[in-house]
């Protein structure tokens, strides 16, 4: 199935957030990121969203030189990143790290979620073209 165009990101992003919730109504924290990661990869596939777990995406430079690769957590309908995170709070170098995702691989949202709270955090972030 090939990916949809998303002429609203935020569709997605809600369609993510939503999923995340029942996850985590569900399962609930103290699982293992791994666990929230393959939940999170079978609903949305269920919802017929293409979805790539460990995804490489190529860091490149300002000019465009490619630098390596890093894995995005999830790379849902080839257009969202989403960093997943099972711990008791969202840090700095949470952010920093997704941020960075973002920047090298010059994609314009991403969504930060941690599953390892009593309370879903998601937060959505976005890298406009300026900063990209």
């Amino acid at each position: 199935m090939g990916a949809r165009r998303w002429d609203n990101i935020n569709d997605l992003c809600d369609i993510v957030r939503e999923t995340c919730f029942a996850i985590h109504q569900y399962h609930r924290c103290g699982h293992l990121e791994k666990i929230y990661e393959n939940a999170l990869v079978h609903r949305l596939r269920k919802q017929g969203l293409q979805v790539e777990q460990q995804h490489s995406l190529t860091v490149l430079d300002e000019d465009g030189t490619v630098l390596g690769d890093y894995f995005a957590d999830l790379y849902v309908e080839n257009c969202l990143i989403v960093e997943l995170k099972s711990c008791n709070a969202v840090a700095n170098d949470h952010i920093a790290q997704l941020l960075g995702y973002l920047t090298s691989a010059r994609v314009e949202t991403g969504l930060l979620i941690n599953f390892g709270a009593s309370k879903l955090y998601v937060k959505k972030y976005l890298m406009t073209p300026k900063q990209i």
